[in-house]
């Protein structure tokens, strides 16, 4: 078990080693959609990349999130096979949002650094598959809201 102090240091450290072992500047909240952002998940159990739907007016949320229905298709077999779409992902915090993630399949944990490496592979494999699905569709998700 760590204490709060250890593990934030080590949750740095994680993030720190991610950035100098494969620099490059990713897409995030750069979006230019509001409330539409990609991250990077790594918890004590697991790893994911998601695109997060959190818009501050629901109908624009879940237009959004329709449209991004309608592109599942695409989305899961050109891009992402393994891409799960969650209407109602509960955050630790409690809030409920749209999430489209992948799941880090194999073991993982951020305070286990013999994991890391396979993780950051991972995220280097997996999300420019979603930012390159965001650009060849970022005309029609703009459209709709």
């Amino acid at each position: 078990m760590f204490s709060k102090e250890e593990s934030a240091k080590i949750r740095k450290e994680f993030w720190t080693s991610f950035g100098k072992s494969f620099p490059r500047k990713w897409l995030f909240y750069n979006t230019k959609i509001k409330g539409f952002s990609f991250k990077f998940v790594a918890d004590r159990k697991s790893a994911m990349i998601t695109l997060d739907l959190e818009h501050p007016e629901d109908i624009a949320n879940e237009l959004l999130y329709n449209q991004l229905l309608a592109l599942k298709t695409i989305l899961t077999t050109d891009y992402l096979p393994d891409a799960i779409y969650d209407d109602a992902y509960e955050l630790e915090s409690g809030k409920i949002i749209h999430r489209i993630y992948v799941p880090h399949t194999t073991k993982f944990s951020i305070h286990n650094k013999n994991t890391w490496r396979d993780c950051y592979e991972f995220y280097v494999e997996k999300m420019p598959q979603f930012e390159l699905f965001f650009e060849d569709y970022e005309d029609i998700l703009n459209q709709v809201i």
